[in-house]
């Protein structure tokens, strides 16, 4: 039987949930990553506080962000959309690899325990982190996108680390665009169109990994929690429009910089997690 969450409990996480779908649309918009390097960690701990059995906690977490991620990504990619930021050739050239990459690490997910999945944010977060904070503008692995078929090999690369992190790839894609000499407010823009290609089949796949598990809580799909899910997604949906009048007002290393910070305090908290630090 799923757990049961009692009511001061249902409010407190009803209140977190709340404010962290406000910020999470904001974080999208402002940096085009659909909100998982705000919403995992948050949802980490709302779940670690509700009594969420270690053992799914972070699959809990992973499926229930990427189910935030579509609404909020799509109204991120419109907005940016409108401003005219958005390269639809990389899109075309990543989507199809993008989720063949997503399938298969939502494959994966559903056969690694939650640690494996903490040593995935570790890793892969703390070097996007690196990179954003201390890469230079003058770093350069070409001057124009690459040719088929590497930007398409990148995509499904994206894709697998993508749904297992649950940031809907723009991490990935942000970083790469910009070390072959896109401006970065371009990158952010047409990474928003990645959330939906690694959102949807991810939170497909997080249901069926998690169905039938005695261990998840009430109003769960599986790995995936609806009563979460509704809440965030209003919030997060009517805050994205704001960070996108912001980033499109910012200097580039601002930009660079906050993502940079946001990438760090997430990997930094799940290493602390693996230490038996919380």
């Amino acid at each position: 039987m799923p757990i049961d969450i009692g009511a001061g409990e249902l409010m407190l996480l009803a209140g977190a949930l709340l404010a962290a779908g406000l910020l999470t649309g904001f974080m999208s918009g402002l940096l085009g990553i659909g909100g998982g390097g705000i919403l995992v960690p948050v949802l980490f701990e709302a779940f670690g506080a509700i009594g969420v059995d270690p053992e799914i906690r972070m699959h809990m977490t992973l499926g229930t962000s990427l189910a935030v991620i579509i609404p909020t990504s799509l109204r991120s990619f419109y907005a940016h959309r409108a401003k005219g930021s958005v390269d639809t050739n990389i899109l075309w050239r990543l989507g199809p690899t993008l989720v063949l990459g997503v399938i298969t690490g939502t494959i994966f997910a559903g056969i690694v325990t939650g640690d494996e999945l903490k040593w995935i944010w570790v890793i892969f977060g703390g070097l996007l982190a690196l990179k954003l904070a201390l890469g230079r503008d003058d770093w350069r692995l070409g001057e124009d996108m690459p040719k088929p078929p590497w930007v398409e090999i990148y995509g499904f690369f994206a894709g697998f680390v993508s749904v297992l992190m649950s940031i809907a790839g723009a991490s990935f894609l942000v970083a790469y665009m910009t070390l072959y000499n896109r401006p970065l407010i371009q990158a952010v823009a047409t990474s928003a169109g990645l959330g939906p290609l690694v959102a949807i089949p991810g939170v497909i796949g997080f249901i069926i990994a998690g169905w039938g598990n005695p261990l998840t809580p009430e109003f769960s799909l599986g790995f995936v929690n609806l009563l979460g899910a509704a809440i965030i997604i209003p919030a997060s949906v009517i805050a994205a429009p704001l960070g996108v009048r912001i980033a499109h007002g910012l200097p580039k290393r601002r930009l660079e910089l906050a993502f940079a910070a946001f990438m760090a305090v997430a990997a930094t908290r799940f290493a602390l997690s693996l230490a038996g630090i919380g």
